[in-house]
């Protein structure tokens, strides 16, 4: 690849190509070992002497910056790095909102432990790979991928035809192709809603404890974000702020406790919205995992005034690389969203919509959700019986019977030594979630999340037997 420079009205000749080559080097445009053209060449594309680029060759190993070597041209060294100065001009451009400064980026999913039982994975081993590859095939004729045009930015038509029918089957919900829109993921979802309904200085209420990225979300937005409590009946609607434009609620399995919304406190909470002219986000995340019980109603089944927004997503049942979700929206905000989502990426990928349609058109969809659900169920009951056989003195297990996390409260225990759990955990190749790094404004709870999607039944029993030995005796 040809190294940029520009001598266009310069004087100093040597000096400016030693100069925008170092600058190349500083800015890492040219990293340790990479090779620089040979100073022949780059004479005759620069219409200079060869003589006058030796010399600022000559310049840059003399610093440090690159090294020659006899036959094989110049390449920046190995200790160049270290040579760097500090490029103060940088350091004092242009800054970032106050925001972005406050917002780690993920580590959690950095380096995966023998014993996984962090929460939010699926098990990846599961996943259709030979049908998927087959419908990615098919796909790339399908005329709405091979015309190479820009697509509807609500998602195609195929895809939001298969997600209504699903979710009106699988979950009750009340849907249209046309309330459809096919979003990269949960996330992109609560972005556009909040792109839509709220604005800077409006008030939005979650749960607390509860999911943290939607949390940072909001408030890059300029949005407040007020933490309402979580009891074994979910949310406590009579904890709501009126002054809360909207709610984010996670309420078939709250996340992270476990617990589902109980139907009185659905009614309360539909009619508080109504109320006090409030939206609900109704994040569906992992509901099509039930393992016991009557499967409850989804929020926007029972909304009657268009308040419910009904969020859903295939990272938790298919693979969250694929980052597909889509959001069922009131037909008061359907327009507002579908104009969101063109002025923030224009459409979600066409290959994947496409084949994600002939995934769930053909039944294999549903074929793949009660093949894992077995799977999942498995764990699940291994690791509530052991957990609440084995470490009934340190733990007290929330019931649930819904997704791929269960939750469970420390006895007597302080969040300084729960962490201290999670730290021995780590050095025995053990990875869980402590509880109070979800707290979201309100005192931490004190206990475990552990998750058992990205771990086989046969890894459980051992995994949690070394958790065990690090809790205090």
């Amino acid at each position: 690849m040809d190294l940029h420079i520009s001598l266009d009205g310069r004087k100093d000749l040597s000096g400016e190509i030693y100069r925008q080559v170092r600058r190349a080097i500083v800015n890492g445009r040219l990293r340790t070992g990479s090779l620089l053209p040979p100073s022949r060449h780059l004479a005759e594309r620069l219409n200079v002497a060869r003589m006058t680029v030796t010399v600022a060759y000559d310049r840059l190993a003399a610093e440090g910056y690159v090294v020659s070597r006899v036959g094989a041209s110049t390449f920046v060294s190995e200790d160049a790095a270290r040579r760097l100065p500090v490029d103060t001009k940088a350091l004092a451009g242009l800054q970032p909102r106050a925001i972005w400064n406050a917002i780690a980026l993920p580590t959690v999913f950095d380096r995966p432990a023998r014993y996984d039982f962090r929460s939010g994975l699926p098990d990846a081993s599961l996943f259709p790979h030979r049908t998927w590859r087959r419908l990615l095939a098919r796909s790339m004729r399908a005329p709405e991928v091979a015309g190479g045009v820009y697509q509807d930015p609500a998602g195609l038509r195929r895809l939001r035809a298969a997600i209504a029918n699903h979710v009106a089957i699988a979950r009750g919900v009340n849907a249209s192709p046309d309330d459809v829109i096919v979003t990269n993921g949960t996330q992109q979802a609560l972005d556009l809603i909040a792109r839509v309904l709220l604005a800077p200085g409006d008030a939005i209420a979650v749960e607390d404890p509860g999911y943290q990225p939607s949390c940072r979300l909001f408030a890059s937005l300029g949005i407040r974000v007020i933490g309402v409590p979580v009891d074994a009946q979910g949310l406590v609607v009579d904890a709501l702020p009126r002054r809360a434009r909207a709610i984010y609620v996670t309420p078939s399995h709250q996340f992270p406790l476990g617990v589902s919304m109980s139907l009185q406190r659905r009614q309360a909470l539909l009619a508080w919205a109504e109320r006090n002219a409030a939206g609900i986000i109704e994040d569906d995340y992992d509901s099509e995992f039930r393992f016991g019980g009557r499967p409850l109603e989804a929020l926007q089944t029972l909304d009657v005034a268009g308040r419910v927004i009904y969020v859903g997503s295939f990272s938790k049942t298919l693979l969250p690389t694929l980052r597909v979700g889509f959001i069922v929206a009131p037909q008061s905000l359907r327009l507002a969203l579908q104009r969101a989502k063109f002025v923030s990426d224009w459409h979600t990928s066409g290959l994947v919509q496409a084949a994600l349609a002939e995934l769930i058109e053909t039944g294999a969809y549903a074929r793949h959700i009660r093949r894992v659900n077995s799977r999942y169920r498995e764990r699940h009951a291994l690791i509530t019986k052991i957990l609440s056989r084995d470490f009934a003195r340190d733990l007290e297990l929330v019931p649930s019977s819904t997704g791929l996390h269960v939750t469970a409260l420390g006895r007597r225990m302080s969040t300084r030594q729960v962490i201290a759990v999670q730290s021995r955990a780590a050095d025995l190749d053990v990875a869980v979630r402590v509880l109070s790094s979800l707290s979201v404004d309100r005192p931490s709870r004190v206990g475990l999340v552990l998750g058992y999607g990205a771990i086989d039944a046969t890894n459980i029993g051992e995994g949690l037997r070394r958790l065990r030995q690090c809790f205090p005796t």
